[in-house]
């Protein structure tokens, strides 16, 4: 479902499949994780995402909050079409940048 991976001061957090209610919590604890490494910069690679619903939109707007009053970078990347879509119209990419 998740991975975690740092490089050159760069952590990626890979998303895998649907995040849902059934599966936040795991997204929830990588990315808390992530900003506790307290890297130069977080990126969630969402191109194995299918689907996103609200309470996987809280966890990374969570994760973005979190990221941002450490004063580390956070960027969503490579986002499906659909997934792409969602974000659009949640208003997330009005604040997170989007990257690939």
């Amino acid at each position: 479902m998740t991975s975690l991976d740092t490089t050159d001061g760069t952590t990626t957090v890979s998303l895998q499949g649907e995040i849902d209610i059934l599966t936040v919590e795991q997204v929830r604890v990588v990315l808390g994780e992530a900003v506790a490494a307290g890297p130069e910069r977080i990126v969630v690679d969402m191109a194995e995402v299918s689907f996103i619903d609200s309470t996987g939109l809280g966890a990374l707007i969570s994760g973005f909050q979190r990221a941002r009053d450490r004063g580390i970078p956070f960027r969503l990347a490579r986002p499906s079409h659909n997934v792409r879509q969602i974000l659009v119209l949640s208003g997330l990419l009005e604040v997170v940048e989007l990257t690939g």
